[in-house]
């Protein structure tokens, strides 16, 4: 099971909620099973999640997506910030929208188990987030883990609190968005969570609100049991205005790439709103989550994302800042604010603060980009700069084919090295300019790109069974790099004689196509340095016969056996 971390005391914040090795195994076979049961967020139930007939004034859910009043596509980038353990440190929005953040989310308390904000803190929270021009997300904290947490309080209780903030939050529909409670179910009989979520919708909305409502996921926030991904459907069809948006947690459950974009492109495929509510990055003893795959895929899918936290976790693995200093950032901080689809590179100001009124030119094309430094994982790009009336705000790059274009990289100078690419694959790029109005220039003409591949008798790969029982076997591959320079973004290759299949892995994911079976790296195993290895595990089932494989190939080239 998902094992919470200690609960603070007041002044002290909550740590994310990880999954042990056990939970691991148990999270996969459940995805596996909400592979079946995701009738309700096949794209057929798209008509379904379509808005209903009444609209709320101020941001809104139009066609899946959250917009503001005025029609304009808003997509979160910021932070989570705990206010309510740290009511002294209110000055950390000024700090956080200077690293470039549109959206803030903040911890509230209801009284349940923390004392509650005031009516007037509330009121203070959401005019400083309106002077530093930030979207505030409000949320109530007092619901983390209810039904596995005794101390926990309930959405029902989470939803008096706003029905008694109702003189406060009314008439602030452009600029907040009601959260009803962080994490509102553990992972004890999960399924809970579906009525009261419902039910709590619909007090507010019986209560007069029209703000766009957040809902979180049960699972302390992470779903691994895909209620709320099975649930969605039913649950947004409950709010008779449509303006109701579902949030993700992503920790350690979220560690490979396949586990995230399957649960993102669900919902944006079903046209059901979705935001990563809270995400981490840091390994810890609970496994190492995949923030590279998350933040690309949200700014792929142009959704959503708020990383915790600014700064006053307990353990401080998760701060961005320490000591609310911005000065002090942390490397978790740089890659949230200055990394690849970071904050800085895709994060545009709400226009309801006039961000982009009276700017309707958009950019030049920039100049047909160049390649250079090519890898077998990565090209450097480079092109001539765009020109504005204004000012160029930041470039998209995009993979072109096939008639279609996706978006792989993002920055704020004419230059980018794309990752993530596979070896001998030949690549289209192009490049397009916007503008701090959000205005948009035509695409650049294309550049063709062919990755490197990996050199022949440059791995050896050791493969062992480590035990066997009736019908099963947990086997162990290690994968030795021969060569004089690290091996990036690899894929190994090999063929079951036996019928053997691959259930679960750890190191790495695996597909498989009959007795063919390829492996692709975990974010901790990416990179095989000179002369190092690194280890990839797996439980697999079988016959009576269960023949080791006998050749090997990693990224297309063969590899010593042994």
């Amino acid at each position: 099971m998902l094992l919470p971390t200690v609960s603070p005391t007041p002044g002290a914040a909550v740590r994310r909620t990880r999954k042990s090795p056990l939970s691991t195994l148990l999270a996969r076979l459940a995805a596996l099973v909400g592979l079946v049961v995701l009738g309700a967020l096949c794209p057929s139930a798209a008509q379904a999640a379509d808005e209903p007939g009444t609209q709320a004034t101020g941001l809104h859910i139009s066609d899946g997506r959250l917009v503001e009043g005025n029609g304009n596509d808003f997509v979160m980038r910021g932070v989570n910030h705990a206010h309510t353990w740290y009511p002294n440190e209110l000055g950390s929005l000024a700090d956080i929208k200077a690293q470039g953040a549109n959206t803030v989310r903040v911890v509230l308390a209801d009284g349940h188990r923390w004392t509650a904000n005031t009516a007037s803190d509330v009121a203070n929270v959401i005019a400083q987030c309106k002077a530093n021009r930030l979207i505030c997300v409000l949320e109530v904290h007092d619901t983390t883990g209810y039904g596995e947490d005794s101390a926990a309080g309930t959405l029902d209780q989470a939803a008096d609190y706003w029905i008694g903030l109702k003189d406060v939050l009314a008439g602030q529909e452009n600029y907040i968005v009601i959260n009803i409670g962080n994490e509102p179910w553990g992972n004890t009989d999960p399924a809970g969570w579906t009525a009261p979520t419902i039910a709590a919708i619909q007090k507010l909305r019986n209560a007069g609100f029209e703000h766009t409502i957040m809902v979180d996921a049960p699972n302390w926030g992470q779903d691994w049991q895909q209620v709320m991904r099975t649930n969605a459907q039913s649950v947004y069809a409950a709010d008779a205005t449509g303006n109701l948006i579902f949030s993700i947690h992503m920790y350690s459950v979220f560690d490979t790439a396949a586990e995230i974009t399957d649960y993102l492109n669900a919902f944006v495929s079903a046209k059901l709103p979705i935001v990563i509510g809270e995400f981490g990055g840091p390994a810890d003893q609970w496994g190492d989550p995949d923030e590279d795959t998350m933040m690309a895929t949200a700014e792929q899918l142009d959704i959503g994302y708020l990383a915790w936290s600014w700064s006053g976790n307990t353990d401080p693995i998760l701060d961005l800042v320490l000591n609310f200093d911005p000065a002090q950032m942390t490397s978790w901080g740089q890659r949230i604010f200055n990394g690849a689809n970071g904050i800085a590179q895709t994060a545009e100001e709400a226009t309801v603060f006039g961000g982009g009124s009276g700017d309707t030119q958009a950019p030049t094309a920039p100049g047909t980009p160049t390649a250079s430094a090519v890898t077998a994982t990565s090209a450097h790009l480079s092109w001539t700069a765009s020109t504005d009336n204004v000012g160029i705000a930041g470039y998209d790059v995009v993979r072109v084919g096939a008639g279609t274009e996706t978006k792989v990289a993002a920055s704020t100078a004419n230059s980018v090295t794309v990752t993530g690419l596979t070896a001998n694959t030949a690549y289209s790029f192009a490049v397009y300019a916007r503008d701090a109005a959000g205005n948009r220039s035509a695409r650049s003409a294309t550049v063709s790109v062919t990755t490197a591949g990996t050199p022949a008798g440059s791995c050896s790969v050791g493969y062992r069974v480590v035990g066997e029982w009736q019908g099963g076997f947990q086997g162990e591959i290690a994968i030795h790099n021969t060569g004089t320079s690290a091996i990036s973004g690899w894929k190994l290759a090999f063929t079951f004689a036996n019928g053997q299949t691959v259930s679960t892995m750890w190191g790495g994911t695996a597909a498989q196509s009959g007795g063919a079976v390829t492996v692709t790296p975990a974010s901790y195993t990416n990179t095989i340095p000179a002369g190092g290895s690194v280890t990839v595990g797996f439980i697999g089932s079988k016959g009576a016969t269960n023949t080791a494989p006998t050749a090997f190939t990693l990224n297309g080239a063969a590899c010593v056996n042994g």
